[in-house]
């Protein structure tokens, strides 16, 4: 700086140190240089002149102010949210919210915090839309839930120039009396779909027997062909056991007597 100075001096005395040192304070301050991602909110005099950028940036001094804005995807972590959905079932709810900024002039002129009022407004809604909803719908449905909250959010924050690309439910805690209601629930489900299997199993063999006896009633062949077949079945088995078949007409003079 001193070394500067006393050049300055050497080529044309006090005029050229003052511009010197406006030069070394005023020219940092008059030139910006922003990032492919960011955007500078120029105002002049209080008036907003626009977004500029990016690239390098020239601002009068003192009359000027910039302010800098990112436009890439920002990530929310919506605080837990103690729920009363529909059906009466408390649950604790938590989400994630990803917004940009696509007009910079609103985010800065129309809201005085677009983070924190974005993160309000997620979480309202989050109790609003959940609330709304019955349990199995909030476990089962988790996708159109999703695309609801982002919806509503999105429609909310438009006038801020905030764009909400996603809104995700990350975690639904359910009390642990509903969770051992929920089991039961499903131990009961499966029983039932045991006996209902088992009760159709032994309709479709009773319907089976029904029609056996309808063809043997036709033939009665059929009847001494099938004693035959189980003598062989049980002879096969190497027993002593000796099976002679009985006719039942020989029953039918007992009963009569």
């Amino acid at each position: 700086m001193d070394q500067i100075i006393n050049l300055a001096i050497k080529l044309g005395g006090i005029p050229v140190v003052i511009i010197a040192v406006l030069a070394i304070f005023i020219l940092p301050q008059a030139i910006r240089i922003l990032r492919e991602y960011e955007r500078g909110v120029i105002f002049r005099l209080g008036k907003l002149q626009g977004a500029k950028g990016p690239g390098l940036i020239f601002l009068w001094p003192v009359i000027d102010r910039m302010v800098k804005m990112d436009l890439r995807v920002v990530t929310i972590d919506v605080a837990k949210q103690e729920i009363m959905t529909r059906d009466n079932v408390p649950v604790t709810v938590d989400a994630v919210v990803y917004f940009r900024v696509i007009d910079p002039n609103a985010a800065v002129v129309k809201v005085e915090n677009y983070w924190k009022a974005t993160s309000l407004i997620a979480q309202t809604t989050l109790r609003s839309v959940l609330g709304q909803a019955e349990m199995d719908e909030l476990l089962a449905q988790r996708e159109k839930i999703n695309h609801t909250l982002q919806e509503i959010i999105d429609r909310q924050t438009d006038p801020w120039g905030i764009k909400v690309t996603a809104v995700e439910v990350k975690d639904v805690a359910l009390p642990d009396s509903m969770k051992r209601a929920m089991a039961k629930q499903a131990e009961a489900e499966r029983e039932r779909r045991a006996k209902v299997v088992n009760a159709e199993g032994e309709f479709q063999a009773a319907e089976k027997m029904v029609r056996a006896a309808e063809l043997i009633a036709k033939e009665p062949i059929a009847l001494q062909l099938r004693y035959l077949q189980t003598m062989r079945e049980m002879a096969s088995e190497h027993n002593t056991t000796t099976f002679l078949p009985l006719p039942i007409d020989l029953l039918s003079i007992f009963q009569k007597k």
